[in-house]
């Protein structure tokens, strides 16, 4: 016999509820009043405001660049992480994950140590006349670092959700693991991709401290927002920032139309 569900006390769910919304309102508050101080004045100075257009464009630009480098580099590893246990199978975890811990400008430190041009690696891209540090390229690698792992994360857990009995009966039928990956295992884990690369993505729009770390100049939205607000003050900063925060509505009206079209497929 099935026990009715417990129900919480009058007192306790409205303590609960209160909470809750003080949260809510807490971090709806500042959004809101970002856009409603900024956003307006942000879409009319899209047609006027050549830096901001071009600090638009660069950021999308170079995020979209490096969630492209993200899901080709690291689907494999996602897989393997779904699929396999092996020896330090943890400690890589752990390594992955790092850099969503540390605070970011010490990420960019780190990126500086190992990409600039007093190291091995940056020093000889700069000798085959390719420059990281200050370019696009730095920007890139900032964005990848700090977001790669949340994609490595989210796409771990989509091809985790897939029955690895699937795999199992396209192998019987004569498919080759790849064969198998590509025509069944890809497939059922593609919604679960698609938002872990969107999730990338808007990580990496929004990042600050490591691309101000490498590379001040050109700039992206979040370091023009900076740069506005300490050379002109709020003012001028606020078109700005309220233009970056629209800009984020799109990977999150994108993850949303992506759990109802799942919802309804249920």
């Amino acid at each position: 016999m099935m026990r009715a569900p417990r129900t919480f006390p009058p007192l306790l769910s409205v303590i609960a509820g209160l909470v809750a919304s003080l949260l809510l309102v807490f971090l709806a508050a500042p959004i809101i009043e970002l856009v409603g101080a900024g956003g307006g004045e942000g879409l009319r100075r899209l047609g006027s405001d050549a830096e901001l257009r071009g600090a638009l464009a660069l950021t999308a630009f170079c995020a979209t660049a490096a969630t492209v480098i993200g899901v080709l580099c690291a689907t494999p590893l996602a897989y393997l992480l779904a699929r396999r246990e092996f020896p330090g199978r943890a400690v890589l975890s752990a390594v992955l994950d790092l850099p969503l811990l540390i605070p970011h400008p010490v990420a960019g430190i780190a990126l500086l140590l190992v990409l600039g041009r007093e190291s091995a690696l940056g020093g000889a891209a700069l000798a085959a006349g390719i420059r990281i540090v200050g370019t696009p390229l730095g920007i890139i690698a900032a964005m990848l670092f700090v977001s790669a792992p949340l994609f490595v994360s989210g796409a771990r857990e989509a091809f985790a959700r897939v029955d690895p009995r699937f795999e199992g009966v396209a192998r019987t039928l004569g498919d080759t693991p790849w064969r198998a990956f590509h025509r069944v295992t890809l497939p059922l884990a593609g919604r679960g991709l698609l938002a872990a690369a969107v999730v990338m993505w808007a990580r990496a729009v929004s990042e600050f401290g490591a691309i101000v770390i490498l590379t001040y100049n050109p700039k992206v939205v979040s370091v023009l927002s900076y740069d506005r607000f300490t050379s002109y003050g709020l003012r001028e900063a606020l078109p700005v920032a309220a233009a970056l925060a629209l800009l984020a509505l799109v990977p999150l009206t994108v993850l949303r139309a992506l759990r109802v079209d799942r919802r309804e497929e249920m």
